[in-house]
């Protein structure tokens, strides 16, 4: 799942902040968010150097506009990565944490930029709406898991919070090259599996 510019055109339509935005995403796939200028996002997209001014007040907006771009994307790969494990009748949470570190793996430069944006005490506040839309699917997924079954009772918001805690840091040491890339689904999943383990509220033999 990769997002690009699509039509250079489009801004003459009224969409120069999304073209803007596509542009900026580019940008970040291909060098990463420290190459993301505000002067190299108009070239890209077609438009003088303070046409983007008119939009977003400085490169920051422009990043925390990218950001919200990806989390979006990170959502639906969630919502596919679940749909996948449902279709089998596997567990959502385990879906929800392997899905991280494989976004993460796929895109390590989109991981930074929401690392630094959403996993920091000045969580950017225009991120919010964003954020607690995909908290709240996430809990209900949660929710579901243990009215299946899957999981054992127990507050869902806390549940979701060791889940995160630890595809986190799994991610993080991939993307650091901590752990081997080459081993890192493997890796993924024998620590996801040993953690749902020890929430489930099934025997060993059916966690899958």
């Amino acid at each position: 799942m990769t997002e690009r510019i699509g039509e250079r055109g489009a801004y003459h339509h009224g969409a120069l902040p999304e073209a803007l935005v596509a542009a900026a995403f580019e940008v970040l796939d291909e060098q990463g968010q420290e190459k993301v200028s505000v002067r190299e996002v108009a070239r890209r997209a077609g438009v003088s150097a303070g046409a983007p001014f008119r939009h977003f007040a400085d490169r920051r907006a422009l990043l925390t506009a990218v950001a919200d771009r990806v989390l979006t994307d990170f959502y639906h790969w969630q919502e596919a990565e679940v749909a996948a494990a449902e279709a089998v009748g596997g567990s959502a949470m385990r879906a929800l944490g392997l899905g991280f570190v494989r976004y993460a793996l796929r895109h390590p430069r989109r991981f930074e930029l929401v690392r630094s944006r959403v996993f920091t005490a000045a969580r950017d506040p225009e991120l919010r709406e964003q954020l607690d839309h995909i908290d709240r699917a996430f809990t209900e997924l949660i929710l579901a898991d243990q009215r299946a079954g899957r999981l054992g009772p127990g507050d869902p918001g806390q549940v979701l919070l060791a889940g995160q805690a630890l595809v986190y840091g799994l991610a993080q040491m991939i993307v650091d090259g901590f752990l081997p890339e080459d081993r890192a689904e493997e890796l993924a999943v024998q620590v996801l599996d040993t953690f749902r383990r020890g929430i489930a509220n099934l025997p060993e033999r059916q966690a899958n």
